[in-house]
């Protein structure tokens, strides 16, 4: 009963993580400033992460928890140098 129970609420997280991510590329896409943009992106690799994490649990590999980490590193130096750029105009000083 608890593995059925189980199983359903990932299939219900997996669905509304991906809800969650085409409503974060239409922000991306039709965001009227570039911090709205800035602010899909961010959103969406949080969802990706996410995403994986889940699909991680449902097949019980530790390949998709690794993966995940590395998309929230990169995502959060994305995030960092975009929000930097947009504040002075360059990455590099």
């Amino acid at each position: 009963m608890s593995a059925a129970i189980l199983l359903w609420a990932i299939t219900f997280a997996q669905i509304a993580l991906a809800i969650a991510m085409a409503l974060a590329l239409t922000r991306m896409i039709k965001g009227p400033r570039a911090q709205d943009r800035v602010l899909g992106l961010d959103t969406l690799y949080v969802n990706s992460m996410l995403l994986l994490l889940v699909f991680g649990m449902r097949t019980g590999n530790t390949l998709y928890f690794e993966a995940s980490l590395i998309i929230g590193i990169l995502g959060f130096v994305a995030t960092v140098a975009l929000a930097k750029f947009l504040m002075r105009g360059e990455v590099i000083e």
